[in-house]
């Protein structure tokens, strides 16, 4: 999987405590059914980060089938526990 990476984004990233190879992680490791459509083009991609620390990954799919993350931070306590009454 391709990655587009630039100043903005991994600025963007950064201020939540994320870094591009731990929002990658998270893509890459999450099943795309497990991807939530999110519309304008933009998917939710919940997963574990390193440590196992739950994130939210948001990405647009550029034409070419390369990923531009826009937002990643970690979960909240509250979509902590959506997401894990989810699996159950």
């Amino acid at each position: 999987m391709d990655f587009r990476w630039n100043g903005w984004n991994l600025e963007h990233i950064g201020a939540h405590g994320v870094t591009p190879d731990e929002a990658e992680k998270v893509v890459e490791s999450t099943h795309d059914r497990n991807w939530i459509w999110r519309g304008d083009g933009k998917w939710l991609v919940p997963g574990r980060g390193y440590g196992g620390r739950l994130l939210q990954i948001v990405l647009i799919l550029d034409p070419d089938g390369t990923v531009y993350v826009i937002h990643a931070r970690p979960l909240t306590d509250t979509e902590k526990r959506r997401l894990r009454r989810s699996d159950r």
